[in-house]
């Protein structure tokens, strides 16, 4: 297989119609890896919202489990992608995510944003850093930001933004006015940094802590009020970055796709697990968890009701459980 191939099979695909299959394409043959950093980076930037961050922190999930919310967030993330929002285990995981951020009054405008930052880091990762062995094209960025359209529409969002360049305006400037330190913020910002150093052996802990700062940039150190990296650790994280994107541009393509089941830092199931039962299920939900409460009916209404997707903002005698993934 010639090394652009895959690229040259997404641009003969609809970036809306087939959004699907280029995400999947991008994530599991092209950019595994760095799409895990870009949007590991996109969920680490909503701990610096209060109104997200104190949340986490209070839930004590992303503190006290905070390798097993890792795992959950991947592996349900993971199933939508790599199976779509057809019958299946990719609208089964879409349920358990509604179902988990039902549990909570969640407004629409961190609903926003949070999709924001999915759509955007991924490309300021690969293109405008320069970390990516070769930049994604604007044909594939439209399809990245139609898919996150339609998952928003299943999340049942609201005024989610048209364009990638729409989405990017509103992430920089809800963080401008959002980002301010919270007590619970911190917490969950640290646990996760934590998480990250115990990804690589022990005699290397030090460096690999230094290494994580030294690629968040200065909004984020600022807010969760950490020492700033030293230059030399910017530059040197940033050159091992770019050295790491030209040794991946000379090797062959990945023809087999590489998914989140196969991470070695995902720990929580190693006999397995049912994307209906991964996640968290508060006491007190008031409905059995495998019912799928309420019809999206603009996008389902020729469909069966039990196949049906479920509105995060419908009525919520839906069904429960916990946080955001």
């Amino acid at each position: 297989m010639k090394r652009f191939a895959f690229r040259d099979e997404i641009h003969r695909l609809d970036a809306e119609a087939d959004c699907v299959r280029i995400m999947q394409i991008l994530n599991a043959h092209e950019f595994p890896w760095d799409m895990g950093r870009a949007l590991g980076i996109a969920l680490y930037r909503t701990y610096a919202v209060p109104s997200i961050g104190a949340l986490l922190g209070r839930t004590n999930e992303f503190t006290g489990s905070t390798q097993k919310r890792y795992d959950d967030t991947a592996l349900i993330l993971n199933n939508m992608m790599r199976y779509g929002f057809e019958p299946g285990r990719g609208r089964d995981a879409l349920r358990r995510m509604n179902q988990m951020h039902r549990s909570y009054d969640i407004s629409n405008d961190d609903y926003r944003y949070v999709l924001s930052t999915f759509v955007v880091m991924p490309v300021r990762w690969l293109n405008d850093y320069g970390y990516g062995w070769r930049s994604l094209t604007g044909h594939e960025i439209a399809a990245v930001t139609n898919y996150y359209r339609r998952l928003g529409k299943y999340m049942g969002i609201k005024e989610i933004p048209e364009t990638y360049e729409r989405f990017r305006d509103l992430m920089d400037s809800y963080e401008r006015e959002h980002f301010a330190y919270t007590e619970g913020g911190r917490a969950v910002s640290d646990s996760t940094l934590d998480l990250m150093v115990s990804f690589y052996p022990p005699r290397v802990s030090g460096p690999a802590r230094k290494f994580s700062m030294a690629i968040l940039d200065e909004s984020l150190i600022e807010t969760f009020r950490y020492d700033p990296p030293s230059r030399a650790w910017r530059r040197a994280a940033d050159i091992a970055l770019k050295l790491r994107a030209r040794v991946v541009r000379r090797m062959r393509p990945r023809e087999e796709p590489l998914w989140a089941d196969g991470n070695p830092n995902i720990r929580s199931y190693p006999q397995g697990y049912d994307v209906n039962r991964i996640g968290t299920f508060p006491k007190g939900c008031p409905v059995a968890h495998d019912v799928d409460p309420v019809a999206h009916e603009e996008l389902y209404a020729a469909q069966p009701r039990e196949e049906e997707v479920p509105r995060a903002d419908d009525a919520r005698a839906g069904t429960s459980a916990d946080g955001r993934p």
